[in-house]
């Protein structure tokens, strides 16, 4: 998944947590998606993942106490979240600090989702691992705008098989810190935050980002992360204001950046087999250690605030759009892709079920990027000079939006 919070997924064992009743279903508005007769929002027989709903069935309000001082950072954060790094993880540490950075993000990013959703909440998993670790699996289903939103906070501490290691980071393994024997596993720490966000109406578009820190013990350091947007229908102002937003971060710290990271999110989310991409990318970076860990660590915390910033406003605009039978049945032919790429392309994907041999993985997080609903028709194709042949073109031909 890409929403493997360190490239992937929360990943760890559940702890023992008291868990709170359901919460009970919102009333549809008076307006908008949740109000529309079942048969105008699409719902037909397609193929339904349903992955994820374990873990949202399993989520938790209640805060797992660990004995150990709470990341430093907001109050509002201090009250809601405890540290998972390890007690000889020293206070300033780079691992301490990014942690609280994201800690701090998921609740900022996760309250403007429910104050835009307007219904439903996100509910609340703490977990840890025996060997350390742990994380925040946030999620939020059915609600009046999201068919499924997931927000995943992870602290791992593990042995990597070289495999993993390949499927983590772009030089592999190059990043182990020195020459690695045949089947020496490499010791590592791991800190992340990552989403994906399924909107129910097809003008929404799907959104995806990740931001992540890595260490390996033989002091090897890097930096990886992106946020991209997946549209089902092109609007060209909503791309630029999504793609301008993270120029504007980006520019902030190089102007060479945004063209680099914007490039290289073109690459990685092609979908091969297809000759396609999954969306309209975004911004994507790995391995980056270019500049001193402090401006890559403060780089990291604003591209995680411009997550709404970006996002909320297209959602806004779209969210009460009519839509036909026939364009729902378009966005989920591309979650369908989203699928395709998920399982056979993404990194962070491919890491946690490499991860899941050396009993480190939660099955329901590495696969909580996928919809709830996707489907698939035999040799489909759309029709000239529809709107959804205008998006396959861009799918087709990376586009520059600003």
């Amino acid at each position: 998944m890409d929403v493997p919070a360190l490239i992937a997924s929360p990943v760890g064992t559940v702890s023992t947590v008291s868990r709170a009743a359901p919460v009970a279903p919102v009333p549809a508005r008076s307006a908008g998606l949740a109000a529309r007769p079942s048969s105008q929002r699409g719902e037909r027989s397609t193929l339904t993942a349903h992955l994820g709903l374990a873990v949202a069935a399993a989520c938790s309000w209640s805060v797992h106490k660990r004995g150990r001082a709470a990341v430093k950072g907001p109050k509002r954060v201090q009250m809601r979240y405890t540290s998972m790094c390890k007690d000889s993880d020293p206070e300033d540490s780079m691992r301490r600090r990014f942690e609280a950075v994201v800690a701090e993000a998921q609740e900022k990013i996760c309250k403007a989702i429910e104050d835009c959703d307007g219904g439903a909440k996100f509910c609340r998993e703490p977990y840890t691992r025996e060997s350390g670790g742990g994380g925040v699996a946030r999620v939020l289903t059915d609600g009046n705008v999201f068919e499924k939103a997931g927000v995943n906070l992870s602290v791992v501490y593990g042995q990597m098989p070289q495999e993993a290691l390949q499927a983590a980071t772009e030089r592999g393994a190059d990043r182990a810190g020195g020459k690695l024997e045949p089947g020496q596993k490499v010791p590592f720490f791991a800190c992340g935050l990552s989403s994906v966000m399924h909107p129910k109406n097809p003008f929404c578009p799907t959104m995806h980002f990740n931001y992540r820190y890595f260490e390996t013990e033989t002091g090897a350091w890097w930096f990886g992360g992106g946020t991209d947007i997946t549209p089902s229908y092109l609007d060209l102002d909503d791309m630029k204001h999504f793609h301008g937003t993270y120029k504007d971060v980006c520019d902030k710290y190089n102007p060479e950046w945004y063209p680099k990271f914007k490039s290289w999110a073109d690459d990685y989310f092609l979908i091969k087999h297809r000759g396609e991409t999954r969306g309209l990318g975004g911004i994507f970076f790995d391995d980056l250690n270019t500049e001193d860990p402090e401006t890559h660590l403060k780089f990291a915390e604003e591209a995680l605030d411009a997550v709404p910033k970006a996002y909320v406003p297209i959602l806004e605009k779209n969210r009460d759009k009519e839509f036909t039978e026939e364009q729902k049945q378009w966005q989920l032919l591309r979650r369908g892709r989203y699928v395709e790429f998920n399982l056979v392309y993404d990194r962070g994907t491919v890491f946690g079920l490499k991860m899941l041999g050396s009993g480190v993985g939660r099955i329901e997080s590495i696969l909580m990027s996928l919809p709830e609903n996707a489907s698939w028709l035999y040799a489909h194709e759309p029709k000239e000079g529809s709107p959804e042949a205008e998006i396959m073109e861009a799918f087709k031909q990376p586009k520059q939006w600003v």
